[in-house]
């Protein structure tokens, strides 16, 4: 099986300017052959089927991708409309400014299949393209954004995977992100 980073991905897990909420302490081509010649500790399904996740204990210096939200730090919540690429419509995300998260243990890596990135006009040479990267306390997924799913939902053309909104599934992502925030 190889993995490639995908031209979505890069400029997200590895900009060109370097930011602290971003895999640390390796390259792109580094993140890729680790991936390529260390199996996953563990591989969990995705939310469809041409989408794994694979579970790397975490060795990297790579910061948890999320921060709980407190009475202590909602002051610090801050949100703008954002898109992840130029050919995206913003979207109103938040954000915290001003805290930092722990060293997280573990990397799950976001993979979907060479067939699903074709579709979505992305053709890559490897079985399996990185789309995004989790960095978590546990070995466990966190639930998609709301505003993810809401995009998925919509289509390929409007920069989602066409797979349809799940009631439950979107329910479980409201309670963990109006829970939880990223942060800068």
């Amino acid at each position: 099986m190889s993995i490639v980073l995908t031209p979505f991905a890069r400029p997200r897990l590895f900009p060109k300017k370097p930011r602290p909420n971003t895999i640390q302490d390796i390259t792109a081509a580094e993140f890729e052959q680790y991936l390529n010649r260390h199996a996953p500790d563990r591989v969990l399904d995705g939310y469809a089927p041409f989408c794994k996740l694979h579970v790397h204990r975490n060795w990297t210096s790579t910061r948890c991708l999320t921060v709980p939200i407190s009475d202590s730090n909602r002051h610090l919540l801050k949100s703008g409309y954002e898109a992840r690429n130029k050919d995206e419509l913003p979207v109103l995300t938040r954000w915290f400014e001003g805290v930092q998260a722990p060293v997280a243990n573990w990397l799950l890596v976001i993979l979907y299949s060479r067939e699903q990135l074709a579709k979505e006009g992305e053709a890559i040479a490897a079985d399996w393209g990185i789309v995004g990267c989790l960095y978590t306390e546990q070995p466990e997924d966190i639930p998609m954004a709301p505003i993810t799913m809401m995009r998925n939902a919509l289509g390929v053309a409007e920069g989602g995977s066409g797979v349809a909104l799940g009631r439950a599934a979107y329910q479980r992502s409201v309670a963990f992100w109006g829970a939880n925030a990223n942060w800068r």
